[in-house]
């Protein structure tokens, strides 16, 4: 080798290594909540390689020339949280019910980057968004790309309801706005169009599907657990599902929708609010896991007492299902 190539293989080589000791980050946690150990632990230090964890070790680790420290000493370290059911396209106040005729796509768009900004800083780095109009596919995305910060998306984009049913967006509506929305905006009546409406959420880029399997609280319908699918219906939209490898999450609050959900074979039952034993059961013997929603029926439950905050139709509900 002569001396030229030498040289440039040396400078190489330096760089390499400066630029992987670059790399190298030490926080130092006063207190460390790692997800495996059953206690807290204490003076602690989280060694990060490229972006990856690479050890956890005991004390606090003195630096290599070139390492970034981050100084929690004083703080709790603890790994990001998951929250399996948010809607971050909106936030719940009194004038949610005039958005739909009030804002443009993009209104709703530009806010869900704070919503999402606001549930990262919370500390949740990974959620399930499950239902709004269909941007929350686009969020995803965008922070997928760098573009927006938030967490980690996995997103339903927009609800699977009947006519009429919770989730059909134009519930409330005068007859000469709400028209007849299909499986293209998320409603269906029959197998076709439930199959319809699986393959149209697989082409909008969602991950996976939800579905409204009984009434719900928010919506403005006068039922809030009436079972709204048939079993060909929940049959068809799961079956399908499952060749575009998605699974199905089903909001419920009735027992009777509830049943039939499970029994279709939905992976996940949101809020449960009337599950039996029989249900339970059930979902044992199908491994459907339950997503409870707690601090959302609470929440309810409480603004429906401040008058004007809901529509008259929906307090009843929130008063009834929200405890």
């Amino acid at each position: 080798m002569n001396f030229k190539s030498y040289l440039l293989t040396f400078i190489f080589v330096t760089c390499f290594v400066f630029s992987a000791q670059a790399q190298r980050t030490i926080i130092h946690a006063g207190t460390l909540i790692d997800g495996v150990s059953d206690e807290a632990q204490t003076e602690m230090s989280i060694i990060i390689e490229n972006d990856m964890i690479t050890a956890v070790e005991n004390g606090y680790t003195n630096p290599d020339a070139g390492d970034e420290i981050i100084d929690l000493k004083s703080k709790t370290v603890m790994p990001g949280l998951i929250d399996l059911h948010v809607h971050l396209e909106s936030e719940t106040n009194p004038q949610k019910y005039l958005e739909a005729f009030t804002f443009d796509e993009a209104d709703f768009a530009l806010r869900s980057t704070a919503y999402a900004k606001r549930t990262l800083m919370a500390g949740f780095t990974t959620v399930r968004e499950l239902g709004g109009s269909g941007v929350n596919i686009a969020l995803r995305d965008a922070i997928r790309q760098g573009f927006v910060d938030g967490p980690r998306i996995i997103t339903v984009g927009k609800s699977i309801a009947t006519t009429g049913g919770h989730a059909d967006p134009t519930n409330g509506w005068k007859q000469e706005l709400m028209g007849n929305p299909g499986p293209r905006e998320g409603v269906i009546n029959g197998e076709a169009e439930a199959r319809q409406a699986v393959r149209q959420r697989y082409k909008n880029g969602a991950d996976h599907i939800k579905i409204t399997a009984t009434g719900g609280v928010l919506s403005v319908a006068k039922s809030g657990d009436a079972p709204q699918f048939y079993m060909d219906e929940l049959n068809a939209i799961i079956e399908t599902a499952k060749e575009y490898g998605m699974h199905v999450a089903a909001h419920a609050h009735g027992e009777e929708g509830m049943r039939r959900a499970v029994e279709a074979g939905v992976l996940t039952i949101e809020h449960g609010t009337h599950m039996s034993k029989d249900v339970m059961d059930l979902m044992i013997e199908k491994g459907t896991y339950y997503v409870p929603t707690i601090s959302a029926g609470k929440w309810v439950a409480e603004k429906a007492k401040v008058e004007g905050y809901y529509p008259e139709l929906v307090v009843p509900k929130a008063l009834e299902i929200g405890p």
